[in-house]
């Protein structure tokens, strides 16, 4: 297991034991990492909190991540509870409206087409401006994401999920050579289908796995945990030189044609 001691990190996107940002969560604080930890309305704010005083975390807020506001605050108050230094950023969160995962994308309106984009691509933007200079006075740090297959391939009914991931890829390219003169990596997870919260709203759900079942080289769908591992590399002093890359957690799917 990667050694965290002394390490401190913010993670956002925890909605429950289920979720990808938990499972991550769970690999930093048992290789002895300090966490704070975001939440996203009232409705999962005790199941936040009682996941967090599990790992003994010092901080739990509430975060838009719409609002530039509100995520400077967020950062800046781990910044205080951590001495003004921040080691690792996890970035796991990603949001459209349901009735987008089901149609078609052409028929995506403006306004939801951009809040997916907002929400999903440039939160992770807005974040990582904000942890810069915490970053910075730690002498380094590590940022991950999740972003999927459906940013570089046509997948039904992921459409407008699908491009803004084509923005949160390309965003850790560009994002990856802004920072890493300050010694910060940036990289993201491409995971398989994984039984969270969020991908409840993809229709077809169940087709996608079955299919990933069928053709993936492994032949056997991925677990929230099996990305957790994959996080915590990335995030540890062993990926001391990886960044601006994407790490594919799908048992080889991602590599089959058809």
């Amino acid at each position: 297991m990667a050694d965290f001691a002394g390490k401190r990190g913010l993670v956002l996107g925890v909605a429950n034991k289920r979720s990808i940002a938990w499972a991550i969560a769970k690999r930093l604080a048992d290789g002895g990492a300090r966490l704070a930890f975001t939440y996203q309305g009232d409705r999962i704010e005790a199941g936040v909190r009682e996941l967090a005083a599990t790992v003994d975390s010092p901080h739990v807020t509430e975060c838009d991540v719409r609002s530039d506001d509100h995520v400077a605050r967020v950062v800046a108050e781990a910044g205080e509870i951590f001495g003004g230094k921040l080691d690792l950023l996890v970035h796991s969160v990603a949001f459209a409206a349901a009735e987008d995962l089901e149609g078609r994308f052409t028929d995506t309106p403006r306004d939801r087409f951009w809040m997916a984009l907002d929400v999903s691509a440039y939160s992770l933007v807005a974040a990582a401006r904000a942890a810069e200079p915490l970053m910075e006075a730690a002498g380094g740090g590590a940022i991950v994401t999740m972003t999927y297959l459906g940013g570089e391939r046509a997948v039904p009914h992921y459409n407008v999920m699908g491009v803004a991931k084509a923005a949160l890829d390309s965003s850790v390219q560009y994002l990856a050579w802004d920072l890493g003169v300050k010694n910060i990596r940036v990289n993201a997870i491409s995971a398989g289908p994984v039984r969270t919260l969020a991908a409840r709203s993809i229709a077809g759900f169940p087709t996608m796995e079955a299919i990933v079942e069928e053709r993936a080289p492994l032949r056997r769908h991925i677990s929230a945990d099996d990305v957790g591992a994959a996080a915590a590399y990335l995030l540890s002093d062993d990926a001391q030189n990886v960044t601006g890359t994407t790490l594919y957690v799908d048992s080889g799917y991602h590599a089959m044609g058809m």
